[in-house]
Parts: C-alpha cells; sequence; structure tokens
C-alpha cells in the first residue's frame, strides 16, 4: 500500500499527500490566510474535523465562514456543547442528554442535579456568562473513539446514566466517538466541530427560553430541562435574528386574531377554529377570490362525504400508511345503557377524512370516460381531519380540522407536461393577489418507503422536471431545488415555498403526479384505440389550507390586510354629534356600494377613535364634522400611516370601492 494518496481539490488540482493528512494539513500548504481561515473540511461530500486524517485518495475541499449553511451547522453545535459543559460547570450534578442544532439554533436537554428544580429563564444569565468564559478560554475541541464498554463504564463512573443508557443502545458496528473540550470535559458525539471553542463568536448567541422535555420523547420517561438558544456567526447575523423574532411576535396571529376579534380556538374542540364574524369575513373573501380562479380556470367544484369506511382507506392504501393520523369512529349506534361499553367489539369502523383524494376517483369512475373527456378537474374545498398530536397544534398553523383548497386533475400522460405547467401558472398569478409573495420551487423525490415502481417514478419525477421546464422556472431565480427523498408514499411532488414580509419561508403549494391511486381504486378511461387505460392522477393546492393561509395573510400583513380582504374596510367616524345623522347617510352610501363599513358616534375625541381602529386595523376612516355635513366632503385618513384629506364623498367612495375590488376582478 502506498504511503501516498491523491486529494482532488474544487478547481481540479491534484495534491500527492502522505496517508494521514488532515485538512488542516492541506490548508496550511496552501497559505497561512487559509490556514486561519479553514474550519472544517469535506471529503467526498461528507463534512468532517479540519484534523480528520484523510487515509485514501479523495476529494477535498476547505469550509471557511464564507460556506455559511456549513459554517452555521458547526457553529450551532458547538454552541449547544458549550451551553452543556457551562450548565455541568455551574451546576454540579447535572446529567446531559442530546443537544442537536435546530433552524436558527440549538438547544440541549440535561436533568438538573438532585438538589434543586427544572431550570427557569432566571438561570440563563448565569449559563451565558459561563459560555462566554469557554469560548474566550480557546478549548481545543478534539475527537476520539471508544469502545462501547468503556464508555459506558465512563458515564456510569460519572453518574452519567442517560448517556450510558444511550451507548449501550447504540447500533453493534457503529463506531462511538467522543469529542473533548480542552482535557476536562466530554460529551459523545458524531461530530464534526470547530478546531477550537475560540472559533465562535462570544456575541453571537443568546439562550432564549426553557422548557420541559421527556428523555427520549416519551412520557413515561424522566422530564428534563431543554435550554434553547439562538446562535450565529456574528453579532450582526444575531441581531437581525432578534429583530426578526420582535417583529415576528407584534405579527402572531393568535395575538392578532384576539386584538382583531377574528377567531378563538379552546379545549372543547382542539385543534379546531372558531371564527368570528370578522374572521370569517376574510375566509370568505379568500374563498370567493379562488374559486373565481378555478372557474376560469376550468375546474368543476364537487363536495364528497366526510366520513367514509374503513374499508375504502385501506383500498387506497392510507390506512395502512396513514391510519395513526385518523380519526376513526364505529359504524353503530352507541350503547345507551349507563354501564357497559359504550361502543361493542363487533363494530364497523369508519374514518373522517384526513384528505379528499380517493373521494375524487370515486366521482371520476362514475360512468364511462373518454380520452375526449380529459382533463377533468375536480376542485373542492374539502373540510378534513387528521389526528395531530396536542402539542404539535399552534394557532392556525397547525390544526386538527381544515379546509384545503384541494383539486385532482385527470389526465393523459401526454396532457401532465401542459397540465402542471398550467397550474404553475395559475399559482403565480394567486400568489402575487394575495400579497406578492416571493416564492421557491422545489421538486421532493422518491421516499425510501413508497409504492410503484421504479420506472414510474422515474417518469413521474421526469414529467414534473419537463413541466417546470416549460415554464422556465427550473433555475436558481425561482428557488429551483430537487429535495431527496420527500416525496409523498404514492408520488413525487412540486412545493411551492413562500418567503413573508419578514424573511421567513411557509411551505403550502404543491402538486403531485400520482399513478399508484388511479391503480388501487380501479379509474379508467376509454383510449383513442378502443381499450382502457389509467389516468394519471394530479393531486394538487395552493393555499394549502385556508386556515393556515390565513395565518400566514395575519403575519405578513401584520394585520393590515388590503382593503378587498379587510373584515371592516372604512370607519366612519363623528367629531360632533351634530354630524351623526350624516355619518349615518355617509354609512349606508357606502354600504350600498358594496363597502364593509362601520359606525362611531360614540361621545369620544377623534384621536381616541382614531387610535382604537387603527388596533382593529381598519385601512380607512372617514371622520365627519358639521363643516363636512354641511359640504357634502368627508376627511379622508388612512389608519395605517397615511395622510389626511378633505374629499367630496363620491371621490371618497369611488377610491375605496377601487381598493376594494378583488385583484382578479380589477381591469
Amino acid at each position: 500500500m502506498s504511503d501516498l494518496i491523491a486529494l482532488t481539490l474544487p478547481d481540479g488540482s491534484t495534491r500527492q499527500v502522505a496517508r494521514g493528512t488532515t485538512g488542516a494539513d492541506v490548508a496550511a500548504s496552501i497559505g497561512p490566510g487559509l490556514a486561519k481561515a479553514a474550519i472544517a473540511a469535506r471529503v467526498d461530500g461528507e463534512l468532517v474535523d479540519l484534523s480528520r486524517p484523510i487515509e485514501a485518495d479523495a476529494q477535498l475541499a476547505l469550509v471557511t465562514g464564507r460556506d455559511e449553511a456549513d459554517a452555521l451547522e458547526l457553529a450551532r453545535h458547538d454552541f449547544a456543547h458549550v451551553l452543556a459543559e457551562a450548565v455541568q460547570g455551574l451546576f454540579p450534578g447535572t446529567q446531559i442528554t442530546f443537544g442537536p442544532s435546530t433552524d436558527d439554533g440549538f438547544y440541549y436537554d440535561v436533568a438538573p442535579p438532585p438538589s434543586r428544580g427544572p431550570f427557569t429563564e432566571e438561570d440563563l444569565p448565569a449559563i451565558e456568562d459561563a459560555m462566554r468564559a469557554i469560548i474566550r478560554a480557546d478549548k481545543p475541541l478534539r475527537r476520539e473513539v471508544w469502545s462501547r464498554q468503556a464508555l459506558i463504564d465512563r458515564w456510569a463512573a460519572q453518574g452519567e446514566a442517560f448517556k450510558a443508557e444511550w451507548a449501550a443502545q447504540l447500533p453493534d458496528g457503529e463506531e462511538l466517538s467522543v469529542y473533548w473540550s480542552g482535557t476536562d470535559w466530554m460529551d459523545m458525539c458524531k461530530g464534526p466541530h470547530l478546531p477550537s471553542t475560540g472559533r465562535l463568536d462570544p456575541a453571537a448567541f443568546k439562550l432564549t427560553r426553557v422548557s420541559g422535555a421527556y428523555w427520549r420523547g416519551d412520557q413515561n420517561n424522566a422530564m428534563l430541562s431543554r435550554i434553547y438558544g439562538t446562535g450565529w456567526l456574528n453579532k450582526k447575523q444575531l441581531d437581525a435574528h432578534l429583530l426578526r423574532l420582535e417583529e415576528a411576535a407584534k405579527r402572531d396571529h393568535r395575538k392578532l386574531g384576539r386584538e382583531m376579534d377574528l377567531f378563538h380556538l379552546e379545549e372543547v374542540a382542539h385543534g379546531s377554529v372558531f371564527w368570528h364574524p370578522r374572521g370569517f369575513v376574510i375566509y370568505r373573501a379568500l374563498e370567493a377570490y379562488l374559486r373565481r380562479r378555478l372557474d376560469a380556470a376550468g375546474y368543476r367544484e364537487v363536495k364528497t362525504p366526510q366520513i367514509m369506511d374503513a374499508r375504502q382507506w385501506e383500498q387506497s392504501g392510507h390506512w395502512g400508511k396513514y391510519r395513526e393520523n385518523m380519526f376513526v369512529i364505529p359504524d353503530e349506534v352507541p350503547n345507551t345503557e349507563d354501564e357497559g361499553p359504550v361502543v361493542s367489539s363487533d363494530a364497523q369502523w369508519m374514518a373522517l377524512k384526513p384528505m379528499n383524494c380517493p373521494a375524487h376517483v370515486l366521482i371520476f369512475r362514475q360512468g364511462i370516460k373518454s380520452y375526449r373527456d380529459l382533463p377533468l378537474r375536480l376542485a373542492e374545498m374539502g373540510c378534513c381531519h387528521r389526528n395531530e398530536p396536542h402539542g404539535a397544534l399552534h394557532g392556525l398553523m397547525r390544526v386538527r380540522q381544515f379546509t384545503q383548497d384541494d383539486a385532482h386533475i385527470f389526465c393523459r400522460e401526454d396532457q401532465i407536461v401542459t397540465e402542471i405547467a398550467a397550474f404553475c401558472d395559475l399559482l403565480d398569478a394567486v400568489y402575487k393577489d394575495l400579497g406578492g409573495f416571493r416564492y421557491a420551487i422545489k421538486l421532493a423525490l422518491r421516499p425510501e418507503k413508497r409504492f410503484g415502481s421504479d420506472a414510474m417514478w422515474d417518469w413521474s419525477e421526469q414529467s414534473m422536471r419537463d413541466a417546470v421546464k416549460a415554464t422556465g422556472r427550473d433555475n436558481a431565480d425561482w428557488g429551483w431545488e430537487e429535495l431527496p427523498g420527500e416525496g409523498a408514499f404514492y408520488a413525487p411532488k412540486l412545493e411551492f415555498h413562500l418567503t413573508d414580509a419578514i424573511g421567513r419561508t411557509w411551505q403550502v403549494g404543491t402538486i403531485q403526479t400520482d399513478t399508484v391511486l388511479p391503480e388501487r381504486l380501479d379509474a379508467s378511461f376509454v383510449g383513442e384505440d378502443g381499450n382502457r387505460h389509467r389516468p394519471v392522477m394530479l393531486h394538487r393546492a395552493i393555499l394549502g389550507s385556508y386556515e393556515r393561509f390565513i395565518g400566514i395573510l395575519i403575519e405578513h400583513f401584520a394585520g393590515w390586510f388590503p382593503v378587498w380582504l379587510a373584515p371592516v374596510q372604512a370607519v366612519v367616524a363623528t367629531i360632533v354629534s351634530d354630524a351623526d345623522g350624516y355619518a349615518e347617510q355617509v354609512a349606508a352610501t357606502l354600504a350600498k356600494a358594496g363597502i364593509r363599513v362601520e359606525t362611531d358616534l360614540r361621545n369620544e375625541k377623534i384621536n381616541l377613535k382614531v387610535r382604537e381602529h387603527s388596533l382593529q386595523k381598519a385601512p380607512y376612516m372617514l371622520v365627519v364634522g358639521r363643516r363636512e355635513a354641511e359640504e357634502g366632503t368627508v376627511a379622508l385618513r388612512s389608519l395605517n400611516g397615511g395622510e389626511q384629506k378633505i374629499v367630496p364623498l363620491a371621490e371618497a367612495v369611488a377610491l375605496l370601492v377601487a381598493e376594494a375590488t378583488p385583484p382578479d376582478l380589477q381591469a
């Protein structure tokens, strides 16, 4: 075996180096600047420590802070370890468990020592100070490989029962690595890590909160303290993130939902929304808009049952793949006696639908379909139920009962590219109308567990690529990306990820190419050759669900909806009671023109009225007094930061009507 290996660098050049050379060695041989900047290496695509020996020919790329995604992942992972070390240093007897990085930071689950209760947010400042001391100490982070028994013995000797349990249960043959922070603290971890704690910016993190968490997520296990933090590469990034969090808190749809009297949720109906009159105005306006868009695009609306026999869900495949997320109910009259079970063991089972697709196939199967009937686009504002865990529910964003803007397109294979391209154009128009959203397009590819042949998946995935290419959106300008393993069990899917006003992303729209369900439910059409053929079924949604999308809109607009969606579009307010009659006339004129209007005739100062209706996010206030009543004018004021101007009533009505016209109906 040669003592030399070949390392191929990103520029295509090759270096002959000694076996066991590290990424740090290569960086130093290139120059002192790179040696200082390098923080990790990629060896044949795998991210590894800079000090990891390379034992065979490989592709090598050195990672620096400019490789932001990798740098953030490493920094957040290291912040988590520094957090655990700091907690154990401050509170001897604390046991450590797991500490992963997250999308914007990190957390670590720890078991407080018996001498104290759970950690609280009052402990965070002291922990932060201890973390900064560890970072400033610039402790080397060094990897070692241990035998299983040696590691179990070490953890047991230190009283680390959780770590000992985890080490004992890792798969046989798995390499067990640990990382030392200096020479006095160690954690079990796969890595990789930065070369030392000093590579972290001590001003680039903040501990944010503490919550309870069960060991390994099982409520039968011990309760731990989970300490959360956010971590970045520098203070500028941290400050920008904290500003986003502050802005997000102001925009929280749950807070604004209460203030604007839009909806509420309560435990009598976990995960189901109680829409108040004002909130349901938004819902209905959005629904009417989308119906017009669908009608214009050639969709035909249907309505399907809320409950179907479990055998139907078995045939579709959902019973086996999705049953834990379904609500099941017995098909029998419950026992009315006080004693005995409510449901007998002989009950047949039915289920509330978690999705609409099997019912749409049953509609397609009614009557003989010809190739001339395709594409057939069936749409449904379908109410669905999914048995989400209580702890996962979150306002309008994660619910149990929701209404999808669902549709299924039954088409021939030669129509797929055209139909997907048309859907992309429709979705683009809707997103522009609803907020000028930017969005990225992702193709989620076949998962490990799936229905259908590899040939079917090859064809389905390529059809989606071809359709996006036909629209000119398969490029970086549209955030085009392929996501291996993230497709549905029956089909690949295009995902559309919105970016809102403060930079958050939301995956809402989707379209999926499915040949499995038509086969399982025996859907067919008569082709031009006179034989029966299976249609391709395109599952698609633009909003995803009305509940979640309205939550996104509330936060995107911070409650200041465009006039056409606003629950109350104008408030007519009086300065003096002498103008009450004129205010009623103004309101009647606006209502007749189709404006959603309220009056405020209270004997209060106008500044108070402005402030209160601003909190309610009414777009416009029309202020009237004696002079306006005499001249037939109004003082028109935008409550979202605009100036007040005196205009004739007719002009004010025309302006409001124009702004209240939905975008698809504007000339």
